[in-house]
């Protein structure tokens, strides 16, 4: 639409109505909008008109010289949309050609639509003795099928009758019996009753098995057996998925190690409940152990933080604060890069394939974690990582009044949280609502990144309906003690071991086996806890301890472990505990660089 220099009200509404002849219908008043934004979005902004209304000089600075597009807006009406006729004068200067269906001509403007949808009255005259003839077929269909309903015992998944598909299902035990047979007499009222077996010897079906273990971990009353019932059905249920690729190359430098593990969880339209294969290039080692390797290494990036710098720091750390009072980073950069979604992936990951957890999270971080509220979490000041803030917040607590500085420390933070400044009626309520914003309101974004990690990884519904399972350990709980790890031990009996393959597993005497059982037994006894987990993952490949961790005492020169079978191999030649224990650290040391290096 092309506007003179100084077209007035009156000639812009008549050109309007000359090239939309529906702007004549209008009447209750009408607006001009301009569209502004990018990037996906458009916002609708109000030209406003002047005293005489709307002229080409107003339209053209409000369009910075005819620019862009001018929507029209009714105050009263809703304009119509609908195509105009083909008849229509406004189409009197088009160009036109005829349907070569119904022989009517069209603009061609208005052509393709028309060719689309042109129906002649031959078609519609077809088009109903078709959809006779499907109803008078559809009809017979479910006549037919009302005759003969059948249903699918949902026990042992044979299709018969509706009519007794219920009685069948009663007494059904899958493939284990015989199903039941079918006769003239039972197909009418009968007083002699129906002969069913009462008793069976054999086992259910594995399907019935199946659909009796699918809520076990519902109602199993021990946490940690309920976690390892619905781990064990999600792994089982994708075991046929394709298989999770993780690699690794041990001759990297540790930063590009950790790029490596990021990109890995970066990756987006994963199935991680497929099974897991993992590879380190650069070590010959193979199998369970070192899948166990990768978990591990992921929990303690996650723990200690990653070995590359983002935000202007050393290490990378997702997660701040005191022991037992973690929280996740408040930086902007870790949010914008999605790393607390893949926080949560790894989180999920680990602990659905029994792998060690995260230790020491502040629990009202875990309390709104978990879907609880933030006004119900218990929140403490340790829990605040920043320490400048944890200060002004104690300031709040107590009754001593505040001098001037310090008054002036708590407006400025009260602030510039949107909070009103400390009087004596608010000083409490202040205190709490400061505590839980520097704790929680700055995190909500991460803990939705994270929570979105964790419904990713399939864990989700065992948390949200098991609320005693912990997928987070508290920090008295992270330490591993002497007591917990010789549960699991199985010490070298009186039988020798005896292995033709290895001549490192010649026979030992009894005496060798003992003495060297006693320096293994004084070594978890006395070392620490720190060193107790370097052990178990030198002997698991993670520090998770296992039901049965096998101990043998051969001919060799150094301790060595066989992580897939869960072997620790101790050689017979010490004769002090003191070589012992020099050796043994030397060779735990080495788990975390890989397999093979002693």
């Amino acid at each position: 639409m092309h506007l003179e220099e100084n077209a007035t009200y009156e000639e812009i509404c008549a050109q309007l109505k000359e090239m939309y002849p529906k702007f004549q219908e209008i009447k209750g008043g009408w607006l001009l909008y301009k569209s502004s934004g990018g990037w996906g979005s458009r916002k609708l902004t109000l030209i406003p008109p002047d005293e005489s209304g709307y002229n080409a000089k107003n339209l053209k600075t409000a369009t910075n010289g005819f620019k862009g597009v001018i929507y029209i807006a009714p105050l009263q009406i809703e304009l119509d949309t609908t195509a105009l006729p083909p008849e229509s004068e406004s189409f009197n200067e088009m160009p036109k050609e005829k349907c070569q269906r119904c022989g009517v001509s069209y603009p061609l403007l208005i052509l393709t639509t028309h060719i689309n949808t042109c129906v002649t009255s031959e078609d519609a005259e077809q088009t109903g003795d078709e959809a006779e003839q499907t109803n008078d077929d559809a009809d017979q269909t479910s006549d037919e099928a009302e005759q003969t309903k059948q249903g699918t015992c949902p026990i042992c998944q044979k299709e018969m009758s509706l009519d007794v598909i219920e009685i069948h299902a009663s007494f059904c035990m899958g493939d284990s019996v015989q199903p039941l047979e079918l006769n003239a007499s039972m197909e009418e009222p009968s007083t002699s009753g129906v002969y069913v077996p009462l008793t069976y010897t054999a086992e259910p079906s594995n399907a019935a098995k199946a659909t009796s273990m699918s809520h076990d971990w519902k109602i199993e009353p021990d946490k940690n057996k309920a976690a390892s019932l619905y781990t064990k059905e999600i792994i089982h249920q994708h075991e046929t998925g394709k298989s999770l690729l993780m690699t690794m190359d041990v001759r990297m430098d540790k930063e590009d190690q950790d790029r490596e593990l990021i990109a890995f969880y970066k990756q987006n339209g994963i199935e991680w409940a497929c099974p897991v294969k993992c590879k380190l290039q650069g070590d010959a080692a193979i199998g369970e152990g070192v899948t166990r390797h990768f978990f591990s290494t992921v929990i303690q990036r996650l723990q200690h933080g990653f070995n590359f710098n983002m935000g202007n720091t050393a290490r990378t750390c997702l997660f701040e604060g005191e022991p037992g009072h973690l929280v996740p980073s408040s930086s902007q950069f870790l949010i914008e890069s999605d790393l607390f979604l893949v926080a949560g992936r790894m989180i999920g990951h680990a602990f659905l394939h029994g792998g060690p957890r995260l230790a020491g999270v502040s629990q009202a971080i875990v309390h709104v974690l978990l879907g609880g509220s933030a006004e119900t979490a218990t929140v403490q000041i340790e829990d605040c990582p920043d320490h400048d803030i944890r200060e002004t917040i104690k300031l709040l607590d107590g009754e001593a009044e505040l001098g001037s500085e310090e008054y002036q420390a708590v407006l400025d933070l009260s602030l510039a949280w949107d909070l009103p400044g400390p009087t004596k009626e608010n000083r409490k309520w202040l205190f709490e609502r400061l505590l839980s914003h520097a704790v929680i309101g700055r995190r909500l974004r991460q803990l939705k990144q994270i929570r979105k990690g964790l419904k990713e990884t399939r864990v989700w519904p065992l948390l949200s309906e098991r609320k005693d399972v912990e997928i987070f350990l508290r920090e008295n709980e992270n330490s591993l003690t002497p007591s917990v790890l010789l549960q699991c031990i199985c010490w070298p009996s009186d039988i020798s071991v005896n292995d033709d393959d290895d001549d490192d597993n010649e026979d030992c005497s009894l005496e060798d086996r003992c003495r060297i059982s006693w320096y293994l037994r004084h070594f978890i006894e006395t070392a620490s806890s720190s060193d107790l987990k370097n052990l178990v993952k030198f002997w698991l490949g993670w520090e998770v301890p296992e039901g049965k961790m096998v101990v043998e005492v051969v001919n060799s020169e150094m301790p060595k472990s066989s992580t897939c079978f869960n072997v620790l191999r101790l050689p017979a030649h010490y004769m002090h505990f003191s070589n012992f224990k020099d050796d043994l650290l030397m060779c735990i040391g080495t788990s975390e660089y890989g397999f093979g290096l002693v």
